[in-house]
């Protein structure tokens, strides 16, 4: 019984691999596929192509995460910026 219910709970959590799909990365930074199609195209997020599949390194965004917020926290990011800028790393 004990077994079933842990099976059942990791139905719910869904599994972050290193490497993602557009879907995958997506979920894990909460924006649609649209948005980081749209994003990867453009530079924005660090991303690369497998063929023709965008694809994405789990580190890589979590860095490319920790330096937006430090530029977000240090006052570098215009606020009144709708569209975001390619990255400079």
């Amino acid at each position: 019984m004990h077994n079933a219910s842990a099976r059942r709970s990791n139905l719910l959590v869904p599994e972050v691999r290193e490497v993602m799909d557009i879907r995958q990365a997506s979920d894990y930074l909460g924006i649609s596929p649209d948005t980081l199609y749209k994003y990867a195209s453009e530079g924005f997020v660090p991303a690369f192509k497998l063929g023709n599949r965008w694809r994405f390194k789990r580190s890589r965004l979590d860095e490319w995460m920790d330096h937006q917020s430090a530029m977000n926290v240090s006052g570098a990011v215009d606020p009144d910026q709708k569209k975001p800028v390619k990255a400079v790393l």
